[in-house]
């Protein structure tokens, strides 16, 4: 990675942004390997509800109708595989005493919307394991946040059949950059077991205004939260 952010350049830091099921220690083992460290996890890459019903947002499939071979590989992609990359990356992190685990979230409504299994659940998985890995990894250094676009986005997990009306209304992928480089940046050293909402970062505030602007605690902490 050799970009720049608000904060600063982070020429020289080193990423993996992914999130799949399989060989993800010869992923994490590969890149020390060929770059000597690992600063930045982004557990990004996801399955989404495309893969039960490609109609999700117009016909949407109560959870008893939900093929369990789809259900078994959206729950391994996004909780399996976030737990495997970070277990892998964790332990080169620790010998540096300096990391970034960054988790790819959702609203809080997308958890709770009919017919949205298993892609809502694999997300408040999501939610609950970073304030848990947060509070595993305090005091070492290393520390985990989520990261939630604050809105429906499109993405390849939209369908071919989403309604072409209610495309204007999705945001941007490119809404999530600005707290994404903030947070793999040494100015969040003292932000962990947060979620951002990117729709929320104000680009035209110092980073510590647009951090108020767009964080809250992560997991389930407060209630009633409308994003």
């Amino acid at each position: 990675m050799n970009v720049s952010s608000a904060s600063g350049s982070l020429e020289g830091t080193v990423a993996i942004v992914t999130g799949g099921g399989r060989g993800l220690g010869r992923v994490v083992d590969a890149t020390v390997a060929q770059f000597g460290r690992l600063d930045v996890l982004v557990n990004n890459a996801g399955r989404g509800m495309k893969y039960i019903n490609d109609r999700f947002m117009t016909d949407p499939t109560p959870f008893w109708e939900t093929n369990p071979t789809d259900w078994q590989m959206i729950i391994d992609t996004n909780v399996n595989g976030t737990f495997f990359m970070a277990r892998a990356a964790v332990p080169r992190m620790l010998s540096q005493r300096w990391g970034r685990i960054i988790n790819i979230s959702a609203n809080y409504a997308t958890m709770q919307l009919p017919g949205f299994s298993p892609y809502g659940p694999s997300k408040a998985a999501v939610e609950s394991l970073t304030i848990i890995w947060a509070q595993d990894l305090a005091d070492t250094g290393v520390t985990v946040n989520a990261l939630l676009p604050g809105g429906a986005t499109l993405t390849g997990m939209v369908p071919a059949s989403f309604p072409q009306a209610m495309r204007t209304s999705l945001l941007a992928p490119e809404v999530m950059v600005p707290p994404l480089l903030w947070l793999a940046s040494d100015a969040s050293d003292q932000t962990t077991g947060k979620r951002l909402i990117a729709k929320m970062w104000r680009n035209d505030l110092s980073d510590t205004a647009a951090t108020q602007a767009a964080v809250q605690n992560a997991g389930w902490a407060v209630s009633s939260l409308p994003l």
